[in-house]
This record gives C-alpha cells, structure tokens and sequence, in this order.
C-alpha cells in the first residue's frame, strides 16, 4: 500500500508552485485529490494532469477570504467523495511589495494578510468540525521561513502572517489533540517554484543558494515530500511541530 491510500486530500492554493507539487505528490501516494484554486480552468488543468499521470483527482475552487465560499469548497468535496481526512491549508502569497513599515499601504497590509492568516483561519474553520466528530484528521499548513526570523528586507505583512499561521497552527494542535487530530506547519524557505525560476534571476538565484548551508534553493518537491511524510502514518505521533523545510536558511 502507498502512505495515503484511500484517503481524501484538500490542497488549497494547488494551481501551482508548492501547492500544485503537494497535490501531484499526494495522488502519487494514493490519495483522491482536490485541486483548489480561484481560477477553475487552472485548477482544472493540474486536476487533469494528476489523472492522466493514474491519479485520482478532481477541481473544487473558492475564494477562502470568504466563509461562505471555504463552506462550498468542503461541500463540492464530500459530495463527490465524502469527507476530507487531510487539509493542507497552503493558500497565500505576498501582496504587497516589501517596504519600510511606514510605507506600507494599509490595504496592502489588509489584503497580504487575509490572503493568508485570515484564509488560513476560515479553513480550518470549516473542516475542522467534521474532523473532530469523526475523532479523525491530519491538517497541514503552510508558513513561511520569513515567519521566522527577522530581515530587514523581509515583507513584513507576510511574515507577519505566516508567524500567526505557526502559532495558529500550534494552538489548534493542542485544541484539537484530544480529537485525535494532528496539526503541523510546513515552513519553507525560498523555492524554485516556476514564478520564481522566471523572476529570480540567475546570478541572484545563485547568491540566494550560497546563503543556506545546503547551498542549494528549494523545490517544490521538497515541501511535497515533508508534507506527505506529516500526513502519513509515519508521523501518527507527531503534532504541534513547526518544521522548516529551508536548507537550514533560519539557522543563520
């Protein structure tokens, strides 16, 4: 049997980057897999990919600013599978370019941080009831290594965001223990996701490498294979831990 036979995955945000690389990964393992997105011919498109590679997936999308629209995402999916056993909550992204404090535009602020801490929140909201009736769940998130340690250069309104997402996560690790749910967050560190290999030039892609002590930058396969490690059996008593997947960026 692979790690996650049989099981229903939710992958928020998987249209592509980190996301798409969880979900494919995940179908790789053997769970049915819903693609999540606000743009359905994208999420579609990796939807059909998955099922051409002998996966098992299908698309559901949504805007998870919106409590109503994360409900509709978990009815779209337990209506055409039942109920999701793991939840990786990886929506987000920077909205607003880094600047000094006091430059930063209020909605700017507003919209970085409900694309992640809030959207984050209203997720584990919506699935996490239905988890606890059933006494069973795993729910991964998503942070950030810039929710880690402090730059001066860092976009304060996503680091800001991806902090709360790991106290977040680890608050609702030790709600929802007694459950028998187990709650953990992925922190990466930069990844050559497709956006970044076309927007980081390569003399910079080389410098940022040279500043991990793997000397290396990260890949999308790299949070996919922590990720399905955390939602596997393997890691059945684990929980409440905040792993960073940085090539050992936040120890320097």
């Amino acid at each position: 049997m692979s790690a996650l036979d049989g099981q229903a995955a939710l992958v928020t945000g998987s249209t592509r980057g980190i996301g798409a690389g969880i979900a494919a990964e995940f179908a790789r393992r053997g769970a049915a897999v819903a693609v999540h997105g606000r743009d359905q011919a994208a999420a579609d498109t990796v939807a059909a990919a998955i099922i051409r590679d002998g996966g098992k997936a299908m698309a559901a999308t949504g805007d998870l600013t919106d409590f109503g629209q994360v409900e509709s995402v978990r009815r779209q999916i337990e209506d055409a599978w039942g109920p999701v056993s793991i939840l990786v909550a990886n929506a987000g992204g920077s909205f607003t370019p880094p600047a000094p404090l006091e430059q930063i535009p209020e909605d700017g602020w507003r919209a970085t941080v409900d694309g992640n801490l809030l959207a984050t929140f209203l997720t584990l909201k919506s699935f996490l009831p239905g988890m606890k009736e059933r006494r069973q769940g795993t729910i991964i998130t998503i942070g950030s290594a810039a929710g880690r340690r402090a730059d001066p250069r860092s976009p304060i309104p996503y680091a800001a965001a991806k902090a709360g997402i790991a106290m977040l996560t680890q608050d609702v690790a030790a709600q929802a223990g007694p459950f028998g749910i187990r709650v953990n967050c992925i922190t990466p560190e930069t990844i050559l996701t497709e956006r970044n290999q076309d927007r980081i030039p390569a003399g910079q892609q080389a410098s940022l490498a040279d500043a991990h002590p793997l000397k290396r930058l990260g890949t999308p396969q790299d949070v996919a294979a922590a990720a399905t490690f955390l939602a596997s059996d393997a890691a059945a008593w684990i929980t409440g831990v905040i792993i960073d997947v940085a090539g050992g960026a936040v120890l320097v």
